[in-house]
């Protein structure tokens, strides 16, 4: 059952911004004829598919879903939140914290923070 993203103001801002990132480097790249992807590009190009994924299927395996105890669910304090890759064996790997809801078939993505 595909689910509907809502996205947290924090959470939005970092999407947009490496998205922006993405795009300068993307049009820089055009500008100066050279065809390798850069990795603002491939980040960006990442996190568009961990959150195709999420909405699609939380669970997919390629996520490595798991409980997160040190955010705190925005809706419910007593529902989890959890944690899915974005990216993995990376220095500083991108991580998603989200939760479900608030409404039936929704999920709230909370934050995207590189892992520390």
């Amino acid at each position: 059952m595909p689910f509907t993203a809502r996205w947290t103001p924090e959470a939005l801002t970092t999407y947009n911004q490496l998205q922006a990132e993405a795009q300068a480097s993307f049009q820089n790249r055009q500008k100066n004829n050279k065809a390798k992807p850069t990795k603002a590009e491939g980040l960006f190009k990442q996190m568009q598919k961990c959150v195709a994924l999420l909405t699609n299927n939380p669970r997919h395996p390629g996520l490595q879903t798991h409980p997160y105890s040190s955010i705190a669910n925005p809706y419910d304090p007593k529902q989890k939140v959890f944690e899915a890759y974005a990216q993995n064996q990376t220095p500083g790997a991108y991580r998603v914290f989200w939760c479900y809801g608030p409404g039936n078939g929704e999920l709230t993505i909370i934050a995207i923070t590189p892992h520390p």
